[in-house]
């Protein structure tokens, strides 16, 4: 059901400004969510939708769900009446959520671009770049500008695509923020080679990888033996290795880095 669910809220988010013109009197969605309803559609959302949508909702391509606007579902009511109807054509059958799980839901969705930016602390970004270039290492994986390796995902505009709760996380917990692409993976040639990076992309024949080595190889799937795709992330927590006002800065520096 999380799958279906999800892909089927995903499928109906463009257009919705365009809807919202249609109706410019119509009484969209409630003006305010209780924080509580907020709280419970965070964990159902944890529960039922994170394993399709990702933590921050783009999970699936050119689907953002942190918009809060969905093109066949403009109102609340409208939201509501969907997802407990369900989808024929999209195979989501209907399910019955209770009002109490259904306004939690919809809050979350309708707020999900701003529910945990509110409760994290940022520090001082000045003092954030010298632990992200000093005591975090964080440069021996990640790249800023024209700073640090290509090994990891490049975080110059990862202020402009991530919550600040959603970085935070990744610094506490990073296996809990890994996305489907950007896996370590471990390919073993049919010569015995073996090549450990980052899978940046895949299609049916091939699959292009920066590796360990941080060279950017497209690898065709006919000469690869074997093919893993790693479950845990190689980062490091900083749980127990920053404080938690050094964790607050490292935290600034990456909130301000909006690629330019």
């Amino acid at each position: 059901m999380r799958k279906v669910f999800g892909i089927v809220i995903g499928s109906v988010v463009a257009g919705a400004i365009a809807l919202a013109a249609q109706a410019p009197t119509q009484q969209l969605h409630d003006a305010q969510y209780p924080d509580v309803d907020i709280a419970l559609g965070a964990k159902l959302y944890a529960s039922r939708c994170i394993t399709c949508h990702g933590a921050q909702g783009d999970a699936i391509g050119g689907v953002n769900l942190r918009s809060g606007k969905f093109r066949k579902a403009v109102t609340d009511r409208d939201l509501s009446t969907f997802i407990r109807a369900g989808s024929q054509s999209a195979g989501m059958p209907p399910f019955a959520l209770d009002d109490t799980d259904m306004a939690g839901i919809i809050a979350y969705l309708r707020n999900m671009n701003t529910f945990d930016t509110a409760t994290v602390k940022t520090g001082d970004s000045a003092r954030g770049r010298a632990i992200f270039e000093g005591k975090g290492n964080c440069v021996s994986c990640h790249r800023i500008g024209r700073t640090g390796s290509r090994v990891a995902p490049d975080l110059t505009d990862i202020g402009s695509i991530r919550s600040a709760g959603s970085i935070q996380r990744s610094l506490l917990d990073p296996n809990s923020q890994m996305m489907p692409i950007n896996r370590p993976v471990r390919l073993v040639m049919k010569d015995g080679t073996i090549v450990n990076g980052r899978r940046l992309n895949e299609d049916t024949y091939s699959v292009q990888v920066m590796d360990d080595r941080e060279r950017l190889r497209s690898i065709l799937k006919s000469d690869v033996r074997e093919f893993t795709i790693t479950k845990t992330s190689p980062m490091p927590s900083y749980k127990a290795t920053l404080s938690q006002d050094e964790l607050a800065d490292l935290l600034g520096y990456l909130l301000s880095q909006k690629g330019q």
